[in-house]
């Protein structure tokens, strides 16, 4: 199985999770398991996969609730459940879990996390600490306690007026419509992703991709951010779990990046040890699909050849 042909898993939260394997070339050394971004969805690391497969890892993806080709009752396309929805995205991100545990025995796992995944990625390893061998969270922007309050205030208010799952107006403005305005002389609306106008192009050609997320979602995206400021929440968490930060010095969704050495401090100050940083400093959100992708994927898969057990 591979990237051109997804598989479907039913979930204990009740979803059909859609997802992908790549199996590894060659000397196994291990698994990556890849947690995408906000409206997007698992078929865009393709590319990334196939990489990784030839440098003997094993490539596990899957679709979000309310993203890609996930189906779940409870989580309508936007939505990412009609109640706990953090939690549910946790319980799925488990279940793929059990599955590599079955499919790959005695592998190390490395979880990846682009932007949101990046979030769930975090708080992944603050839910299952021993599941996890070592964390790379791309892109990752963890909202300031005020910034959150204020997001509070602005999803309660469109909840009241217009219900929980609809489209949150005031987060596209203060989000992606804040984004697109940073970049000088922008050629399309996203020209925030990347620096590459064909993977912005293919990113708005894909109808999978660039939707606006419901009031609920947003609740649950800010939720994730909120647990993973939290010092308790790392305390079961081995000191020592290497964690591999990177982000895109002109990626206005991390402040130019400032959001990711913010995280490093913060991880640091937590007692982790083994916390490392990559800035791309031309680099702008999706950091897999600037115009550096090779440099920085090479990068990535050296740092975990040098945080895992090679196996046979």
């Amino acid at each position: 199985m591979g990237f051109d042909r997804p598989q479907t898993l039913q979930s204990p939260t009740g979803a059909l999770l859609s997802y992908f394997c790549q199996p590894a070339e060659g000397r196994v050394r291990g698994v990556v398991q890849i947690l995408h971004g906000l409206a997007e969805h698992s078929g865009r690391y393709d590319r990334f996969a196939h990489f990784l497969a030839g440098r003997g890892f094993h490539v596990y993806a899957h679709d979000h609730r309310g993203h890609g080709h996930t189906r779940a009752p409870d989580a309508p396309f936007t939505v990412f459940a009609a109640k706990g929805g953090a939690d549910r995205v946790l319980a799925d991100v488990a279940a793929i879990r059990n599955v590599i545990v079955h499919e790959r025995p005695n592998l190390p796992v490395i979880l990846f996390g682009h932007s949101l995944g990046g979030l769930i990625a975090l708080n992944c390893l603050q839910a299952f600490p021993k599941h996890v061998d070592a964390a790379a969270v791309w892109n990752a922007p963890i909202p300031s306690p005020s910034a959150a309050r204020l997001a509070g205030l602005a999803l309660a208010w469109e909840t009241f007026r217009h219900g929980s799952d609809v489209p949150s107006r005031l987060m596209r403005r203060a989000t992606f419509g804040a984004w697109s305005r940073a970049i000088p002389d922008a050629r399309t609306p996203f020209d925030w992703l990347s620096r590459d106008p064909h993977e912005v192009d293919d990113y708005i050609a894909d109808p999978l991709c660039g939707w606006d997320p419901s009031v609920s979602m947003w609740r649950d995206v800010f939720e994730l951010g909120r647990r993973a400021r939290e010092a308790a929440r790392y305390a079961p968490v081995r000191k020592g779990t290497a964690i591999h930060l990177a982000g895109g010095g002109a990626d206005p969704v991390t402040r130019n990046g400032k959001d990711v050495e913010n995280l490093a401090a913060m991880l640091r100050r937590f007692e982790f040890n083994d916390v490392t940083v990559a800035i791309d400093p031309q680099a702008r959100h999706e950091t897999l699909n600037d115009t550096d992708r090779d440099r920085m994927m090479r990068e990535f898969a050296e740092w975990a050849d040098r945080h895992i057990r090679a196996a046979t």
